[in-house]
């Protein structure tokens, strides 16, 4: 398997399938070799950027055949190194796959290419909605999303994007189109493949398009941030949001040490007056929703977003939030989880146990409450050698948790997959890689072989 630089004949030959101008060398792929955050950089010895499906599977096929190995590529928005070509190798890119079909108004779905950002399946449709959303909506990708399984903001609501995949269409690497697009929710003729291929990080197949549930655009939404002492008191009352607020849509989790970094480097004002540590925000939609938020609140200090520009001036700190760590230098992106009942203990406990093998780490903290997910940004100062993963992960694996709670794995947590994954399962991990990629083209760096 070659991850080194390409012949010109097999550019040639590259470039009958997908033109001239989308066989892409030297400089032209620099921004296809770095990841969002700038820690994963690599190199590629070309990017190729098919228009469609048969294109894509021309392309494969040549790859397998030549022994190229192959990284997928969305709109390259990952945090953990999945889409970055670090081993030299091929980059395939799916931007021009952006074909939106109409929406099936009785099914409520619509069947989008692997190219189409997630924000133009949300605007499919006045009265529809995407299940998902992320602060990338705009850039982050169909194919990319599914082969992540992205998560987001509304997680608690409507499930991750697996949940919102109803089919999928893809390519083998020695060619073949697998494609099953009907989007019948009873539909029990064989294994599921498009769950599988669900967060599979692009080490399967090449997944060109998929059929997309929609779900109801919300009504009349309201938006809160609320003050609190900190994550005992966060996860309390978002308990009790999650009990007494039928029309929840998020709830989110921010710090005041993250805001004061914002409202340094990017003249972002604090959404409260009060010096509170925790910020909570939710999100409720439908009758009565402003009602039942209001009841939440007590005597705590609050910001109400009912407006569109208010909501989303509300929104903008929590989706800014993640650019904080950036702002103090290259970050760690640990995107962990752990079970609800032992949220507090990992929002409490993390920055102590990063800081005992790194004394000057910055640790940066936020996340998705109701679902038990933390996002834990780490600037390091000690070389950044797997020290802070390893006491990070070690951490969450001894409370039940996850390593990935919506990242993947990628290149950033592979040597930790067995903190949380038994041998047999990585075995059957092996065993199925092998089934749809016996030659190993696909993504051989992500997840284990």
């Amino acid at each position: 398997m070659s991850g080194g630089e390409l012949s010109g004949a097999l550019l040639r030959e590259f470039a009958a399938v997908v033109g001239d101008a989308h066989v892409l060398t030297g400089d032209a792929t620099a921004g296809y070799a770095v990841d969002w955050t700038g820690r994963f950089r690599g190199h590629a010895p070309a990017v190729l950027r098919p228009a469609d499906t048969g294109q894509v599977a021309a392309v494969l096929a040549r790859c397998r055949e030549a022994g190229v190995a192959v990284v997928p590529q969305g709109g390259n928005t990952g945090l953990v190194g999945g889409g970055v070509p670090g081993h030299g190798e091929v980059v395939l890119s799916l931007a021009r796959l952006d074909r939106l079909g109409p929406v099936d108004a009785d099914a409520a779905q619509v069947t989008a290419g692997a190219g189409v950002p997630l924000g133009r399946v949300a605007g499919a449709d006045p009265s529809l909605d995407l299940g998902v959303l992320i602060a990338s909506r705009d850039s982050a990708t169909v194919g990319g999303a599914v082969a992540t399984n992205a998560g987001g903001l509304r997680v608690l609501r409507y499930g991750p994007m697996r949940a919102q995949v109803r089919g999928v269409e893809a390519v083998l690497t020695d060619g073949s189109v697998v494609s099953h697009l009907a989007g019948l929710v009873k539909d029990n003729t064989g294994y599921d493949y498009p769950g599988l291929l669900a967060g599979s990080e692009g080490t399967l197949a090449v997944i060109t398009a998929a059929r997309i549930q929609l779900v109801p655009r919300p009504a009349r939404p309201v938006t809160v941030i609320i003050g609190l002492g900190g994550p005992g008191e966060v996860h309390e009352l978002a308990r009790e949001a999650l009990r007494t607020v039928p029309g929840l849509l998020s709830a989110e989790f921010f710090t005041r040490a993250g805001l004061d970094v914002l409202a340094e480097h990017a003249g972002l004002a604090p959404p409260l007056r009060d010096e509170v540590p925790a910020f909570l925000l939710l999100e409720a939609a439908g009758p009565g929703a402003d009602e039942d938020l209001a009841g939440l609140t007590g005597g705590h200090p609050v910001a109400v977003g009912t407006t569109a520009a208010d909501r989303a001036r509300l929104w903008a700190y929590r989706e800014r939030y993640p650019e904080a760590a950036g702002f103090l230098g290259v970050p760690l992106k640990l995107d962990v989880s752990v079970p609800a009942a032992r949220w507090v203990t990992l929002a409490t406990k993390i920055g102590g146990v990063v800081r005992s093998v790194d004394p000057g780490a910055q640790v940066i903290i936020y996340g998705h409450v109701a679902d038990g997910n933390l996002h834990v940004n780490v600037v390091p100062v000690a070389e950044a050698d797997g020290r802070h993963e390893d006491a990070a992960f070690g951490f969450v694996a001894s409370l039940g948790g996850s390593i990935s709670a919506e990242h993947g794995i990628g290149a950033l947590k592979a040597r930790w997959l067995p903190l949380i994954r038994t041998a047999p399962e990585r075995a059957l991990f092996t065993r199925i890689r092998h089934a749809f990629d016996p030659d190993g083209i696909l993504n051989p760096y992500v997840l284990p072989r």
